[in-house]
Order: structure tokens, then sequence, then C-alpha cells
């Protein structure tokens, strides 16, 4: 726990440090002014499509509706598209743009986790139907394609929420034994299904037997890598595969 004192000596570090090293905003270009906003400035996270808990969702993929929905149906809500998707139920902390965009592609680029991100990926954990997860895995990177970037950021992720959650972590039973061809822009969803067909594996079932595992990844754009990284799950006896990602894209909606 962070005391009153502690948090006034941080925030006038943040102060300080913005003085002497001032970063722009990776979103608007003003500085950023504390050290656990990461890239984006207070502001821009202040207008970051975040997701607070009480959207109409589809219940299963987590694609966004504008219809106004009362909350004893959002349950029922169905957007059609994921229904062949082996996932139980998706879920990000928002949409793929702003302040989530730029941190996103700032983790790309360096292994860290900002405490706001860290803070939202909890949140979006704490909720319905993600809280009854009870094992978490990341989506893995090819080995070339690890050892090209050094590190996966889903794993990044992934260790971050463990520690945050207590959650245990397998970061080596899924695997990726095939690398794909890189998704073009535009690809639709079939197309990336038929990328990923066979490419992930799960080399020690019996540490995801019977689990309720929760699939980490970055950003969820057609649902076919969380789909097929689910469908290896479950035929290793997972009894269920919920995926929550640090943003979706924003054109997913219902």
């Amino acid at each position: 726990m962070i005391t009153p004192l502690s948090n006034v000596a941080s925030t006038a570090f943040d102060a300080a440090l913005a003085l002497v090293y001032p970063q722009p905003c990776a979103v608007c270009g003003a500085s950023v002014e504390a050290r656990h906003d990461g890239v984006a400035c207070g502001r821009c996270w202040d207008n970051a499509p975040i997701f607070r808990g009480d959207e109409t969702l589809c219940w299963k993929c987590g694609a966004l509706s504008h219809a106004p929905v009362s909350e004893n149906k959002r349950e029922a809500i169905r957007c059609g598209r994921c229904d062949d998707d082996a996932f139980t139920s998706a879920r990000a902390c928002g949409l793929y743009d702003g302040a989530l965009r730029a941190s996103i592609l700032e983790l790309k680029r360096q292994p860290h986790l900002a405490r706001r991100m860290a803070e939202q990926i909890l949140e979006a954990q704490q909720r319905e139907p993600l809280v009854s997860a009870d094992l978490i895995v990341p989506v893995p990177l090819h080995a070339s394609r690890e050892r090209e970037r050094g590190f996966n950021q889903a794993l990044v992720v992934a260790r971050t929420l463990a520690q945050l959650s207590h959650l245990p972590l397998d970061e080596h039973s899924l695997v990726r034994h095939s690398q794909t061809k890189m998704h073009r822009a535009g690809m639709d969803a079939k197309a990336r299904r038929q990328s990923l067909a066979e490419a992930f594996a799960v080399r020690h079932p019996k540490l995801v037997a019977g689990k309720r595992v929760l699939l980490i990844d970055d950003v969820f754009t057609t649902g076919a890598t969380a789909s097929a990284s689910a469908s290896v799950l479950k035929d290793a006896g997972a009894d269920s595969v919920a995926v929550l990602t640090l943003a979706r894209a924003s054109f997913l909606t219902i």
C-alpha cells in the first residue's frame, strides 16, 4: 500500500523528473508528468476508450454494442460472428486507440507495462466472466520471432497480471511450433484462421487439464489467434478458456 507521504514524494519526484527530462505524450505531444502513465499523458488517459464494466458487449467475444440494453439482459447479447470460436469468452481493457494504442506500441519495443496499464488489466480481470479463472497462460510467440524481438509482450502482461491477481502463471505449456506469415492489413477472419491452423500445441497437458484458463495477449483483432490457442488448450483438457487483451480492434463492434 502506498502511504500518503510516499504518494506525495512520488508526485514531487514525477514533477521534478518531468521538468528535467520532459517526455512528450505519444498521443498529443504534451508533457507526460507521471511515470505510472507510461508514454501517454494524464489527459489522454482520461480520454482513452477504456471499458468501465457497464458497456453492452457480446457476452462471448466482447464486441462492443452501442445499443442500450438493460443490465439483466447483457448476458444474452451475442454478435453471431464468434459462434464457432473455441474460447469461452473474451474481454479487453478497451479499444485500440489513443493512450491504449500508444502503450501497446511501446510494449512491443520495451518489455515493461506501465502501472496505469497494469491497473487497467487487473480491473478487467476482476469482472465477470473472467474473474473465475484459476490459471494464466500467455499467447506464445514462435521461438524465432521471440529471438528477433527479444521478448514476448504477452508474457510481460501475463507476468504482471499474475503478480497483481495472485493467480498462478503457466508460461511453458502452450507453445507456437510453426511460424505463420505476417497477417496483412485487411486480411479477413477466415484467412487469419487458415494461416493459424495447427500453429499451436500444448506440451504439458496435465498442467492445464481441468483448469479455467485465462489466455493473455496484447490485441484482439479478429479472434483467430485466441480461438486457435483456446482450441488446443481445450483439447488438452482445459475446462474453459477465457481471453483477456489490453485492447481490441476498434472496428469490432456489433
